[in-house]
């Protein structure tokens, strides 16, 4: 038996769940999502409770199980609490302002990078004045701008975040470059100087 997929799923307050065969739709205080399910599974409401069930014990079951609660979680807990990212961008002269619905990011390259924001998600430009009620602690000293990413379906929060990052992944000499919040970059010694 899978331990993650036997654990049931608390339903908050406030937050609305239908079932109709394998489509799932969670309505909350921050929005809507729906998923269709894989037949393998199947989902049970009983009160405030719902709990993912495998219809038989083949592989392809267990495999399902445990994904398809995880799942089912992250839609509840996106839209009761949401989730967010945050990028740091670290470098001298670096920097990146709200630009429509997306971000203008001016990172050394010879033309700014907008990126937009696909539908439900937002973009935050932090200021340093900002970043202690985030948790954001100062990595580098030339860390001078950070960029929250929040919405309510982690995959695309997540998926968002990861393609900002790879506009310019941090390099391990100097550290420059966009960062996630608390990652450690592994650091590399310059070249030795003879004499």
């Amino acid at each position: 038996m899978s331990r993650i997929g036997k654990m049931p799923i608390q339903i908050p307050a406030k937050v609305n769940i239908e079932i109709e065969g394998q489509t799932a739709q969670v309505n909350g205080p921050l929005g809507t999502l729906q998923h269709i399910f894989v037949p393998e599974v199947e989902l049970v409401k009983q009160d405030n409770v719902v709990l993912v069930k495998r219809r038989a014990d083949t592989k392809r079951h267990r495999a399902m199980h445990g994904l398809s609660r995880s799942l089912f979680a992250n839609m509840v807990e996106g839209v009761s609490k949401g989730y967010e990212k945050i990028l740091l961008i670290v470098g001298v002269g670096y920097s990146a302002e709200l630009k429509g619905t997306g971000v203008l990011i001016r990172i050394g390259f010879s033309h700014p990078i907008w990126m937009g924001a696909p539908p439900g998600v937002k973009f935050e430009v932090l200021t340093s004045s900002q970043w202690e009620q985030y948790g954001i602690v100062k990595q580098a000293e030339n860390q001078n701008v950070a960029i929250r990413i929040t919405g309510i379906h982690k995959q695309l929060v997540g998926q968002v975040a990861a393609r900002m990052r790879r506009i310019r992944p941090p390099e391990p000499y100097k550290g420059k470059g966009i960062r996630y919040n608390n990652e450690k970059v592994r650091r590399k010694a310059g070249k030795a100087v003879k004499k």
